[in-house]
């Protein structure tokens, strides 16, 4: 099969949703499936993106307001380690191997776009929150911004609604 020179790299983006773990799984599915997974043409960059603890705390300009940062901070690199966690036992029950894992600080939207730039990705799997317009007008959408703007093929995976 592929070596691992000739490997194509596929960027997939988490979050501590279950959509993000979904789209993991689902993906672990469909192109790591035995008895590829130990030999997949692509080799694996999982990424959690950390919002920095003061972009979290921003809006609010209440006095003391610095002094919990810290917390914030350490609650969020514990939501991404809790995270990569996951994803590591994932990788683990489907037998896939030739993954790297890493927590970057910044918005979701550029961390995913700059890791398809540093590891030359063809291929970037994200997660769908299923936002309806407003939502999303609000919130902005990662998965939205990545397709206009990321430099390879864009997979967004939605999980499906629960009756």
């Amino acid at each position: 099969m592929a070596t691992l020179e000739e490997k194509q790299v596929m960027v997939v983006g988490i979050d501590d949703s279950q959509h993000s773990t979904y789209a993991l799984e689902w993906t672990f599915d469909h192109f790591f499936t035995p008895p590829l997974a130990s030999n997949s043409p692509f080799k694996v960059v999982v990424v959690h993106a950390i919002t920095s603890a003061t972009s979290v705390v921003a809006s609010l300009a209440e006095p003391g307001i610095a002094e919990v940062l810290p917390q914030v901070e350490s609650d969020l690199k514990k939501i991404a380690a809790r995270g990569i966690e996951k994803a590591k036992e994932i990788c683990i029950s489907k037998s896939v191997s030739d993954v790297i894992f890493e927590v970057v600080e910044g918005d979701p939207r550029n961390v995913l776009r700059e890791a398809v730039e540093k590891h030359h990705a063809s291929v970037l799997v994200v997660g769908s929150h299923g936002y309806g317009a407003i939502k999303r007008a609000v919130l902005g959408s990662v998965s939205d911004y990545c397709v206009h703007h990321a430099n390879c093929t864009v997979m967004i995976v939605k999980r499906p609604k629960m009756p």
